[in-house]
């Protein structure tokens, strides 16, 4: 009966050992300091030589039986859960012996230290005083006892309670028989009774917002437990991952966005955020009621076609183009060129005389001061014609070889495109196109024919035929 005892232990201590690693759903861990008493009196054996009492026997005689040391920590736990209902950990404590039964028996102090496998399962049995719950639990394990120079193996079973005081704190009461299994004389069957303070840890909440990542759909951005640890930055009731506009406070109905004019249209979809309008009129008032939105309409208070821009059909510089079709609608010009003028002949040749006599280098495209000079004129020209586009070509002589010369060619007339283009020229009316060699102006036999054939010309690019 001894031996199935004592290999009914060892098996309880393994189980401890093991399921240590089970995991839980929060704060897996819990760490507790307290202190012990040890009490021989009331264990039930009631014999001469140890002259103890009956079981539970004076068992609050805390005064006269109770070994309680003058250390104020003396015991320590660690233990970690398992299930909802079971813990599993160990407990270790000190103490120094000087009652063992008899109330009238007293002993030299003696040390006594012991280490134990626990197991505890959390009973339904709820106890309240006043506005105080305590939770009720049993336990059981195994370990062993240190009493002087000695040493026991012994089997546990208890009850305590657990007294919550927050999520992570709580006060643990508990008293524990333990029976020892050995030869040894000196350690009776006791009681030891502990109380402490237990903290529980290994949560973790990685934004610190008070939900812990298991539960958080946000676990890397602070939110509200309300929103599963989601945020709601601008307070309006409605999570940031369901807020269309988590930075503004809105309403439900337009998924978080605000109405800041109360039209019925949401400002993300307002094109007049502060004007009451219509949803037609996506959210935009309509004055002279010709369909267009004041927004959009250049006559806002005189009716006119959608076609024009809410105005009617006018031809303000009366060259025969309506000013809808007439890009040039300020500047009399060509109904062949949208109502717009384009350079005379004479223009041209000036334009093309100043990209001959531009003086590229031998195999360079970049442009010198002198003729950024030379091109001011050629801005000049290409201001008067803001609508007009042109190409400019590229050109070289026939030093290097013919690929690398096409190459340069086209260089230098995106070179020429770069400059009036920092200089107001609008870049989508000008086109560069590179000839290479292929269009030399005069021989490239001499050295001045050369440097005469590394050049640009314009060319007025005309319009699309209807």
């Amino acid at each position: 009966m001894k031996k199935l005892v004592k290999v009914l232990s060892v098996f309880v201590m393994i189980l401890s050992v093991s399921t240590m690693l089970a995991q839980d759903k929060n704060n897996k861990w819990q760490f507790g300091l307290g202190v012990n008493a040890i009490d021989f009196h009331p264990v039930g054996t009631n014999s001469s030589d140890n002259a103890t009492g009956g079981l539970f026997s004076e068992y609050f005689n805390f005064e006269e039986n109770w070994n309680i040391p003058s250390t104020p920590i003396n015991t320590v736990s660690l233990s970690r859960y398992g299930t909802e209902n079971v813990s599993y950990g160990f407990r270790a404590t000190l103490n120094s012996i000087t009652r063992m039964g008899d109330s009238r028996a007293r002993i030299s102090p003696t040390f006594l230290a012991s280490f134990d496998a626990v197991v505890n399962y959390n009973l339904p049995l709820t106890l309240k005083v006043g506005s105080v719950e305590m939770n009720t639990f049993i336990e059981g394990g195994t370990g062993y006892t240190w009493f002087g120079t000695e040493r026991s193996h012994t089997l546990n079973g208890g009850y305590g309670v657990n007294i919550p005081v927050s999520e992570k704190m709580s006060i643990k009461i508990n008293t524990t028989y333990k029976h020892a299994f050995n030869d040894m004389q000196s350690l009776k069957a006791h009681f030891q009774h502990n109380v402490g303070v237990a903290i529980n840890f290994g949560g973790k909440d990685s934004d610190r917002d008070g939900v812990y990542d298991q539960y958080d759909d946000c676990p890397n951005t602070a939110g509200l437990p309300a929103f599963n640890g989601c945020p709601d930055n601008d307070g309006d009731g409605i999570e940031n991952s369901k807020d269309s506009c988590p930075d503004v406070a809105g309403l439900v109905q337009f998924d978080g966005c605000p109405d800041s004019d109360g039209d019925g249209v949401p400002d993300t979809k307002d094109a007049c955020v502060n004007e009451a309008g219509s949803v037609e009129m996506n959210g935009c008032p309509d004055s002279d009621g010709d369909s267009v939105a004041d927004n959009v309409d250049n006559c806002a208070d005189v009716a006119g076609p959608a076609a024009n821009n809410g105005c009617p059909w006018p031809d303000s510089d009366s060259d025969g183009v309506l000013d809808k079709d007439d890009k040039c609608p300020n500047t009399a010009g060509l109904t062949t060129n949208n109502g717009c003028p384009i350079p005379t002949k004479e223009i041209m040749e000036k334009l093309n005389a100043i990209g001959a006599m531009i003086p590229f280098e031998l195999n360079k495209a970049g442009l010198g001061s002198k003729v950024k000079g030379m091109l001011g004129d050629v801005l000049g020209i290409m201001n008067s014609y803001p609508k007009t586009p042109f190409m400019i070509e590229g050109h070289t002589d026939t030093s290097g070889p013919k690929a690398f010369n096409q190459k340069l060619s086209e260089l230098r007339a995106m070179s020429v495109k770069e400059y009036l283009v920092e200089n107001g020229v609008t870049s989508s009316r000008l086109m560069t196109v590179g000839y290479g060699e292929d269009k030399p102006n005069v021989s490239n036999n001499t050295r001045n024919g050369r440097i005469k054939n590394r050049r640009v010309e314009f060319k007025v690019i005309p319009p699309p035929s209807k």
